[in-house]
């Protein structure tokens, strides 16, 4: 289902020259050099073409014919590739230097030998002239041989013209009808188009994945009799048959989402992609969506030193801040008219060897996930800790928060975890259980109780349990509630913890936060007499010991403890209620500030 989807978004981007995507047969390389050659096939010399990218020095991006899928074996591209195929440079293996340059040779004289163009003729005339075993020597590739030897790619020019070697149009015609030629292999229906055409046996590969190979990924292959049908033996592609086009279009079309910064995120291993689609939608209304979808799921604070690329995206960002704004009153955001309706596709895929994993594939209207990530927004609002807290935080925010602070770095959150705190955001479900008790263990092994944590103990709890505690799932202290033990007992713990900083005059070490909170928040019974008896030595200290008295004997009688003792567990659902409690009453020790 997804393959269709994608194989319409490539259609969708072909239409449109802005989005400058590759035809069939031809995919974007990256290329370090350009080589110049004379008429007669002489090499004239050797240009760097890499631009300065901040202070890296990066190579330049050209529309090529596809490169070639190799890992070991030996096989050539098109009228391109690094310096061990194009000019046999040995990078210590001289023999297969040698088997390189002369399958680069052979290839071109196949491909060039009936094309009638100067360009042609050059080529082969430097391919049948040069000498590979002397090729580390050459003067003119000298300065660049450790560079070179790093594998740059390097494309053809011909001395006294501008464009190069791949851009002639009898050459790119020739490449076409190669691509074009009939397979031998026998006509099958095609699962994402439905029609009967030739499967392709080998699949183009996806790059760019978090942790996938460098050489990229593949969807679909079997490349082994274990995995294979029954007449489909080193077939690979066959046991599962796409046409040439579909299985180009659907990779040419992820490999540009996943190369565009605003059509998609990483969700720890998972990189998540995006994309809209509509009859008539032009390629910058697409764009314009992806970036309002990027916005919500992903919200930067703004800054007014930024300027926008494009009145696209500054269209796009003016609507976001408009939703926000609802949002920021407690509402649902009204989608506009144009948005509601656009079909709106995600997909969240991560590298699993040589292949890919699905996690996740949604379809639905733009509006109705604006809706559902609007609704998540609310449901995790809470009183911020500090001002410099967001109010709309991105969601690798609430991730980081189930990671130990003392983790080396790089560490992630589970996959499966972060792939169904995904979905539930953007299907409206629960929170996955393995967030909350993540963060409830956290908190356990001594983490600080803070903005973001307490967000995610409201928003699982709001939306598991939305009838039964709304009273007690506020933004902020609702002083007035009585129903709940556990949310008084979080308040308690939070006063005697204030008391007893109050009443000590300096910093402690130690405070009841550092001693007892794990136990109290678990097993009440077996703390709280204890801190009461110490409250009273606390009180006769502290500057405003009166106060906190006050406040101490309202709680002890919404308690009522003669007739209902405190508790000696409490549950996991009960400990996040403690938890809530607490950050309230702390949090409105500060209100006033």
């Amino acid at each position: 289902m997804f393959l269709k989807a994608l194989v319409t978004y490539y259609e969708l981007l072909c239409s449109d020259p802005k989005s400058g995507i590759a035809p069939l047969g031809f995919s974007p390389v990256k290329v370090s050099y350009e080589a110049v050659i004379s008429k007669n096939g002489d090499l004239k010399g050797l240009t760097s073409l890499k631009r300065l990218d901040g202070k890296k020095s990066v190579p330049v991006e050209m529309m090529l014919p596809k490169s070639v899928l190799r890992s070991s074996g030996i096989s050539s591209n098109f009228l391109y590739d690094n310096a061990t195929y194009v000019f046999g440079i040995d990078k210590g293996d001289p023999e297969r230097a040698k088997k390189c340059f002369e399958s680069f040779k052979n290839l071109h004289e196949s491909m060039l030998k009936d094309v009638q163009c100067e360009e042609a003729e050059a080529l082969l005339a430097f391919l049948n002239k040069w000498d590979s075993s002397n090729a580390a020597q050459n003067k003119i590739l000298a300065p660049e041989i450790s560079e070179l030897a790093k594998g740059a790619n390097i494309v053809f020019r011909l001395d006294g013209k501008k464009s190069y070697i791949h851009e002639n149009p009898q050459i790119k015609e020739r490449w076409a009808a190669k691509e074009n030629e009939t397979s031998d292999e026998p006509l099958m229906q095609c699962l994402v188009t439905g029609e009967e055409s030739a499967p392709t046996r080998l699949h183009t590969a996806i790059k760019g994945l978090y942790k996938g190979l460098s050489s990229g990924n593949q969807f679909i292959s079997f490349n082994a009799n274990a995995y294979e049908s029954y007449g489909k033996e080193d077939g690979q592609g066959l046991n599962a048959p796409i046409s040439k086009y579909a299985a180009f279009a659907y990779a040419t079309a992820l490999n540009y989402l996943i190369a565009k910064p605003n059509h998609n995120i990483r969700i720890s291993d998972t990189t998540m992609v995006f994309w809209a689609e509509r009859e008539s939608i032009t390629f910058d209304e697409s764009e314009e969506i992806a970036n309002i979808f990027l916005d919500f799921v992903e919200p930067q604070e703004k800054d007014e030193n930024v300027k926008k690329e494009t009145v696209a995206d500054e269209y796009a960002a003016e609507k976001v801040r408009g939703y926000f704004n609802e949002i920021s009153k407690g509402n649902l955001p009204k989608v506009s008219e144009e948005l509601e309706d656009v079909r709106f596709y995600i997909l969240g895929i991560s590298p699993n060897s040589a292949r890919i994993s699905v996690k996740f594939f949604m379809r639905d209207s733009l509006g109705n996930f604006i809706k559902q990530i609007s609704q998540h927004y609310l449901d995790m609002q809470i009183e911020k800790q500090y001002s410099s807290n967001k109010e709309n935080f991105p969601i690798w925010l609430l991730l980081k928060e189930t990671v130990s602070p003392k983790a080396s770095k790089g560490t992630l959150p589970h996959s499966t975890m972060s792939n169904a705190l995904m979905r539930a955001v953007l299907n409206g479900e629960p929170y996955p259980y393995s967030l909350y008790s993540a963060v409830i263990s956290r908190i356990r092994a001594g983490d600080d109780i803070g903005y973001y944590k307490a967000a995610i103990i409201k928003g699982y709890l709001i939306r598991s349990k939305r009838e039964k505690y709304k009273e007690v799932l506020t933004m902020s202290l609702n002083p007035d509630y009585d129903a709940e033990v556990s949310y008084l007992l979080g308040r308690l713990f939070a006063v005697l913890e204030k008391l007893q900083i109050e009443s000590s005059g300096a910093e402690l070490n130690t405070t009841i936060r550092d001693r007892f909170f794990t136990s109290a928040c678990s097993t009440p019974a077996n703390v709280f007499p204890s801190l009461l008896r110490l409250s009273s030595h606390h009180i006769s200290k502290a500057e405003y010991g009166k106060q906190h008295d006050k406040r101490i004997s309202e709680i002890m009688e919404k308690l009522d403890v003669n007739k209902n003792p405190f508790p000696k567990t409490l549950s996991i659902e009960q400990q996040g209620i403690f938890i809530l409690g607490y950050y309230h009453q702390k949090n409105a020790f500060y209100a006033g500030k």
